[in-house]
């Protein structure tokens, strides 16, 4: 590598020390001997960023980090993105690898044929590869291009062998959430102070946006992994609805599902607005969640399992006779769009992963009935002793009269 390379790479501001980046690569590479493999293809960017530093919106085309046993991973991208790997992750210029742009959505050629150039060339043509089968980055084109091309490789699904790795955050991962989580304590604020009857929707969105992107005066706010949720009445049935340009109303329950993010990690966090006066079924619900939540957060500890948060949490719900048939909660942290879990754990019954200190989980306590839906939850640390809520918002049915 050239010295002007070395500059520019030592001149690389970071978020996480060297050390802490080897740490993950060691990891990593301890989990990848114990499946067998020689080498490990990373298409989500979750987990190119964990290892390598790298941040860039280029996830719409293909790139990955290629991972051995050996030496520094390689970032493989398109070529007008190297320049981003240059500047956001550690990496040493010769270890970014680069397609020229005539593979960039072509009809003729795959970026992934050029991929297994670059691993014939390195000798990894015969390797035990891990790839990330069910990822939403990872295309059947990609996978059968590789096959096709690197016909001595044996493939193997390692899905979520790096997001496993990410389970249990670093001190200053939780420094990241507990920003996200003040600036989703600032969202929720900016929410109580703006809405009223006759809001029209979108602009709503746009105070969300505003106060998550301005964050608070120590620091500003990232872009979400998911866009800001808030159906109101029959359309809050549905778990998944964005926004439109309708005004709200009164009578109707809004929920608002949305999260801080810092650097990347997020703090997920919802709260249910009704304007006027709400229905019993409301109070109701909302008696119940926020009792079953407490039955939850006192099983969120190290040393329990995932499934003894969801167990308690349902108990409560079934002894108020509401039946969520639905997880109750996932992992978070580190994301990028489309989602922000991790794909690891679940709140749910059967899972039985032994929850560690420093996991961390949106404890989702969502209900999606008929026709009304009710959202207010909680991101949570796991500790030794119980959790710690990551940010600081009333735990309440919010009413606007």
């Amino acid at each position: 590598m050239s010295s002007l390379s070395e500059n520019l790479t030592a001149s690389v501001e970071l978020n996480f020390t060297r050390a802490e980046y080897a740490e993950r690569l060691a990891k990593t590479r301890r989990a990848m001997q114990a499946a067998d493999l020689d080498s490990l293809i990373v298409t989500d960017p979750a987990n190119m960023a964990w290892l390598t530093g790298y941040d860039g919106w280029s996830f719409y085309v293909h790139q990955c980090v290629i991972v051995t046993l050996e030496g520094e991973p390689i970032w493989y991208g398109r070529g007008i993105d190297a320049n981003g790997a240059k500047l956001t992750s550690y990496l040493s210029h010769d270890n970014i690898i680069e397609y020229p742009d005539h593979y960039v959505q072509s009809t003729e050629r795959h970026p992934m044929d050029f991929l297994s150039q670059v691993m014939t060339g390195k000798g990894l043509d015969k390797d035990t590869i891990g790839v990330e089968m069910d990822n939403y980055y990872f295309s059947a084109a990609a996978f059968a291009s590789l096959t096709k091309n690197l016909p001595n490789a044996t493939f193997k699904d390692c899905q979520n062998l790096v997001h496993w790795q990410r389970s249990v955050k670093s001190e200053r991962e939780l420094d990241y959430m507990r920003k996200a989580g003040r600036i989703v304590e600032a969202m929720h604020k900016r929410i109580r102070e703006t809405v009223r009857p006759g809001l029209r929707k979108h602009e709503l969105v746009a105070e969300i946006y505003d106060a998550g992107l301005r964050g608070v005066p120590e620091y500003g706010g990232d872009y979400p992994a998911i866009v800001p949720l808030l159906p109101s009445g029959a359309d809050a049935s549905a778990s998944h609805l964005t926004w439109n340009d309708k005004r709200m109303v009164s009578g109707e329950g809004t929920f608002f599902e949305i999260a801080g993010v810092y650097k990347r990690y997020h703090c997920p966090l919802s709260r249910t607005v009704f304007l006027g006066k709400p229905d019993q079924k409301f109070l109701d619900s909302e008696k119940a969640v926020l009792e079953g939540m407490e039955a939850g957060l006192e099983q969120a500890k190290a040393g329990n399992f995932c499934e003894d948060i969801a167990n308690a949490f349902f108990a409560v719900l079934k002894k108020h006779g509401i039946i969520k048939d639905s997880r109750t909660g996932y992992s978070i942290g580190l994301s990028y769009p489309p989602d922000w879990g991790e794909h690891t754990m679940s709140l749910r019954n059967g899972d039985k992963t032994v929850m560690k200190p420093g996991m961390t989980f949106h404890f989702m306590t969502g209900l999606w009935l008929d026709d009304w839906g009710l959202e207010i939850t909680e991101s949570i640390v796991i500790g030794e002793r119980g959790p710690e809520l990551l940010s600081n918002v009333p735990r309440e049915l919010v009413i606007i009269p």
